[in-house]
């Protein structure tokens, strides 16, 4: 089992978003090849899991990960920050040696 946790303000976050989007259920959080250090992080919001998924689940707020993806977030903290140049999901994963500026992609 890999070892990957949702900060509070994370969950605060998708529950605000799903309440304004009834359709959606949880955040599917996904690893994509690209990106400018070569792996992508890609956030949707879904209404279904699937079998290979692991769910996590704070406060309310449920995020499904394929086991592909859960790989590459082994002992990664999902996380939701408000900064001076806007507002967005964050991964701080501890298997990345590279990120780029806008922290949405990263390199293993």
């Amino acid at each position: 089992m890999t070892d990957i946790t949702l900060t509070s303000n994370a969950a605060k976050r998708i529950n605000t978003i799903l309440d304004k989007h009834g359709e959606a259920s949880l955040l599917r959080v996904s690893v994509e090849g690209g990106g400018c250090s070569g792996f992508s992080y890609k956030f949707d919001f879904e209404t279904t899991t699937h079998a290979d998924d692991m769910v996590i689940e704070l406060d309310g707020a449920r995020v499904a990960i394929d086991a592909m993806s859960a790989e590459f977030l082994t002992g990664s903290e999902i996380d939701f920050s408000t900064d001076l140049i806007g507002a967005a999901f964050k991964i701080n994963n501890p298997n990345a040696t590279a990120n780029c500026g806008c922290g949405t992609s990263f390199s293993i």
